[in-house]
């Protein structure tokens, strides 16, 4: 789906794994090192919003998906990022929040025993 207003393109979590397992994007999460620490997409890269430079993300290379917990910040992130002249931005919808929702696996704390769990080795 693609927002006309912006031509940010929204991408559905079974998108985003899809091209996640091909090596086709680079999944950045916007949200902050806190959030990341404690629950994570794996494969995404931390780049928070609140430090985010577009001009530090590659205008090359694969396709970048944004995500954060639940698309706002990372819609945020696509504005600046297209503002700068990257061509294909495409926003993870519902973020982090609809990936888990989804069934898709992430790399968390357990809160009980502070253990990393890694839902995607079943």
């Amino acid at each position: 789906m693609t927002h006309p207003e912006t031509q940010i393109t929204s991408a559905t979590p079974a998108e985003v794994h899809a091209w996640l397992q091909k090596g086709e994007i680079l999944l950045v999460d916007v949200r902050e090192a806190n959030e990341y620490a404690f629950e994570r997409i794996h494969g995404a890269v931390l780049y928070p919003l609140s430090t985010f430079d577009p001009n530090a993300l590659p205008t090359r290379g694969p396709r970048l998906v944004l995500q954060c917990a639940s698309g706002k910040r990372s819609m945020m992130a696509a504005h600046k990022l297209q503002a700068t002249g990257h061509a294909q931005v495409t926003n993870l919808l519902g973020g982090i929040q609809a990936w888990k929702a989804a069934g898709l696996p992430v790399i968390r704390i357990d809160p009980q025993t502070g253990r990393v769990v890694d839902d995607g080795r079943r």
